[in-house]
């Protein structure tokens, strides 16, 4: 497999290919100084053996507890989907708005309305520059009457809010503010919160939020997580002074649960179909294109970032036009099974040589025992049942050079406990959000 970057993969409504440059082994050791931040629980994570971590909003992420040669990713996917599992998801940075316009300036800034989400409540949501690209997606907590909380993916989108609000048209402060969450995943997670917080847990709907205390620390939980399993996360406050007291109660409750602490479990989230910002979209990907339209409502009457622009692409789609180069499908595909990350955008193609599309997402599912995974490829061939050649390193190819074969298949991939906002806006039969 060629290591350039593919000119037959038609990127040319993109100003940066996607895969520019993605390309090639990295055997250098990386230079982290303090301007990559230790979050609150790092010192944690490296006490329950975290032997390697990846930059994640500028800050260490742990990606691996559990070493290769004792069964790697996959012994944490087990504990996972058949016990529970806390996650350190302290780079999932916290953006507060608060002030008299907050739900006026939040209203500008995503593409769903701001408006319909209750206080304690909280909303998977989207924010868009003015080409209807996708500046960010994370989720949005309504944790009072005049304040929000963005828990963010990877792109650092505090500077934007701040850019966005440099004149004081709204009256409101944008601010990082000392808050860290865990993830607390798995079948076995809302007995292990009920023995953190009381059984008022269990009634928490998907996506609504609770004030309580872990380890004597003020804490907010929600019912969120990034798995498709049922799950709740902790959002410690003042988390620099007391990360340890919330960690170690955790862990203690969790010791009759099967507690195991485990790195984000990106082969569980693929197949629920969630996606992940920076590896299967970005600021020049739009909402359609990666399966995000029901983020984009018909009836919301107030302007926002990236409406004009939205809504013009909605009627080319509607009026059978191409409007964008590349569509996010779902694949199954052979070859060994993919148990580790991709460091690459592996090249697909249908006639085995001619590069068209890339995956971006590839991990092997005990469950369907295949290897399953999302990628792009041209708008026009994006129907169910598609077949393409996989151009696979050679250790996950049945035979050395030949790539394997594979189709576009629906996605999620499998029924998830806990159905993601484009599930629930599927089986609703709704292509928008309110």
């Amino acid at each position: 497999m060629k290591l350039t970057q593919p000119k037959t993969v038609d990127q040319s409504d993109r100003q940066v290919p996607y895969n520019l440059r993605q390309s090639g082994p990295t055997p250098q050791k990386m230079l982290i100084s303090t301007r990559v931040r230790k979050n609150p629980y790092w010192h944690l994570s490296v006490e329950a053996g975290c032997w390697r971590c990846t930059v994640y909003n500028r800050m260490y992420h742990p990606r691996g507890y559990v070493k290769p040669e004792d069964g790697g990713a996959m012994v944490e996917y087990d504990a996972l989907v058949n016990h529970v599992t806390m996650w350190n998801v302290a780079v999932e940075r916290q953006i507060r708005v608060k002030g008299p316009d907050a739900m006026k300036f939040t209203n500008y800034v995503i593409t769903r309305d701001a408006s319909r989400i209750d206080v304690m409540k909280g909303k998977y949501v989207i924010l868009c520059n003015d080409k209807g690209g996708v500046l960010n997606d994370p989720i949005l907590l309504r944790v009072a009457e005049d304040e929000f909380w963005f828990s963010l993916s990877d792109s650092d989108i505090m500077f934007f809010l701040q850019g966005v609000n440099h004149d004081k048209k709204f009256n409101v402060e944008i601010d990082e503010i000392d808050v860290a969450p865990v993830q607390i995943q798995g079948p076995k997670s809302v007995d292990l919160m009920a023995d953190l917080v009381g059984d008022a847990v269990r009634d928490i709907p998907y996506y609504g939020l609770m004030e309580a205390k872990v380890g004597g620390r003020d804490c907010i939980i929600s019912q969120t997580g990034f798995t498709g399993e049922k799950g709740y996360e902790i959002y410690l406050k003042d988390a620099t002074k007391y990360a340890d007291d919330m960690w170690y109660d955790v862990l203690e409750k969790g010791k009759k649960h099967n507690l195991m602490v485990i790195a984000p479990a990106h082969h569980r989230r693929i197949a629920a179909g969630i996606l992940s910002w920076g590896q299967d979209l970005d600021s020049e990907t739009y909402p359609f294109q990666c399966n995000l339209g029901y983020q984009v409502p018909r009836k919301k009457e107030s302007d926002y970032i990236g409406k004009q622009a939205l809504e013009s692409m909605r009627e080319k789609i509607e009026s059978g036009q191409k409007p964008y180069s590349n569509q996010l499908v779902g694949f199954r595909i052979g070859g060994k099974p993919i148990e580790e990350y991709a460091p690459d955008f592996w090249l697909i193609s249908e006639d085995g040589s001619t590069p068209i599309g890339y995956l971006t997402s590839p991990w092997y599912s005990p469950e369907l025992e295949t290897n399953i995974a999302m990628g792009y490829v041209p708008y026009e061939k994006k129907d169910i049942g598609s077949k393409f050649k996989f151009h696979l390193p050679d250790e996950y190819c049945d035979v050395s050079g030949t790539p394997v074969d594979g189709e576009i298949v629906e996605i999620p991939f499998r029924p998830s406990v806990n159905p993601n906002a484009r599930e629930i806006a599927k089986e609703e039969g709704r292509d928008s959000a309110y």
